[in-house]
């Protein structure tokens, strides 16, 4: 199947373009736009429901990644206490938790043999580096989740370049234009329900410093630009994909738009009252 895909396409242009509805209106149903009615179609397909305390585990794994897309993902290294062990190792099960402390979270699945690398590194040197991948560097990225003894490193087999880091001992990936100091805030071991072994570790860091890349920056914000930052997301099964195109979408304010919402809904707002009678 692989071989059968299209190559990639390194020309398309990132570009930002209008929301998918502009003219929308407070109140206003999905049935107003073709687009919008199609999907209301889609549910007379009727409903799959899982239920996660009697289906296997591995099929609500693959259920999770495909539905709550897309993912960013967190490329981790870390060291052993010794300072010899190199890890690298990439995380989906990630994101970011608050501004303020800056945290971040890792959900660390455990292997057959137990807690996996970056967990043990983590736990021991309460250090560790996450560094967000970019397309051209998917493939030496992708190559670290390979599954190599504890005591092979996976730095030589990506082909990635150390960078020395200011406050941890694990080393930033040069070629990620954002990277992440991290230093352990928290590590909370999440049992299996039925067999009470521990199932997932779930790291929660708090982020020291940010490296973020200059030619990967808005010039006026100082923040990423998407366009220029090609960060990759995860997807379901073996796919990944790419940030080619955003549309903007502001925050309604109640200040702003309040008045007029009470206008047109009227009476729908109107929070109904207990009317149940008590015993």
């Amino acid at each position: 199947m692989l071989a059968d895909l299209p190559p990639f396409d390194h020309t398309s242009e990132f570009k930002y373009t209008a929301s998918p509805n502009p003219g929308w209106t407070f109140g206003q149903g999905i049935q107003a736009t073709p687009e919008g009615r199609a999907w209301a179609e889609g549910e007379k397909e009727g409903w799959t429901v899982v239920d996660t305390s009697t289906e296997e585990s591995r099929k609500v794994y693959s259920v999770m990644i495909a539905g709550i897309v897309p993912r960013p993902v967190a490329f981790v290294s870390s060291v052993s206490e010794d300072g010899i062990q190199e890890n690298l190792a990439p995380f989906s099960w990630f994101n970011q938790v608050a501004p303020n402390p800056p945290l971040i979270s890792l959900g660390c699945v455990h292997q057959s043999k137990g807690a996996k690398d970056t967990v043990r590194n983590i736990r021991a040197t309460k250090g560790f580096t996450v560094n967000i991948i970019s397309e051209p560097w998917i493939e030496q990225a992708n190559a670290a989740s390979i599954d190599a003894p504890y005591e092979i490193s996976e730095w030589p087999i990506t082909g990635l370049t150390k960078a020395a880091s200011i406050h941890v001992k694990a080393p930033r990936v040069k070629e990620s234009a954002f990277s992440m100091e991290c230093e352990l805030y928290q590590a909370i071991d999440i049992p299996d329900p039925k067999t009470n072994a521990v199932a997932t570790t779930l790291i929660l860091g708090h982020v020291e410093f940010i490296h973020m890349r200059n030619d990967i920056l808005d010039p006026q914000r100082g923040i990423p630009d998407a366009g220029k930052f090609k960060a990759i997301a995860r997807m379901g099964g073996l796919t990944y994909g790419k940030v080619s195109e955003v549309f903007a979408l502001p925050r309604p304010s109640w200040n702003d738009v309040g008045e007029k919402i009470r206008e047109d809904l009227g009476g729908a707002l109107d929070v109904p009252s207990n009317t149940s009678n008590s015993a």
